[in-house]
């Protein structure tokens, strides 16, 4: 483990614990499981910037083709924002309560970012090749 230790590993895997605790909370309180939607995207928010980091690269073109890293960080955004919006929308329309979109929300963003802080202090750059 690089930059972080136990101790990271210890603090974020209790953050995971409470963001998926508030989500399947916001559901089984109010005996409604479609708030669990929006988790879909928080988890799966992360995969595009994964899959397409590793494509760019210098091709025929250019020296160094960053289009599939812009695809990913699109992708990305789009994800992270119908995680956001999805609740909202469902609380908006009366299919939810205000409090469960609340807590699917604080519950998704905690998944969310959890995973990106994980990848923030474990992530080991590929181009020590100086």
């Amino acid at each position: 483990m690089a930059a972080g230790g136990i101790h990271t590993v210890i603090f974020l895997s209790f953050v995971l614990a409470l963001g998926f605790l508030l989500v399947i909370l916001s559901c089984s309180l109010w005996a409604n499981w479609v708030p669990f939607w929006s988790t879909v995207a928080f988890v799966l928010a992360p995969a595009p910037n994964a899959l397409f980091g590793g494509l760019a690269g210098a091709d025929s073109f250019s020296d160094f083709n960053n289009a599939y890293i812009d695809f990913g960080n699109f992708l990305t955004g789009a994800l992270v924002t119908t995680g956001i919006a999805v609740p909202v929308l469902l609380a908006h329309t009366g299919i939810i309560t205000t409090a469960a979109a609340g807590m699917s929300l604080a519950g998704g963003l905690l998944i969310y970012g959890t995973m990106v802080t994980y990848a923030a202090f474990f992530h080991t750059p590929d181009d020590d090749d100086f």
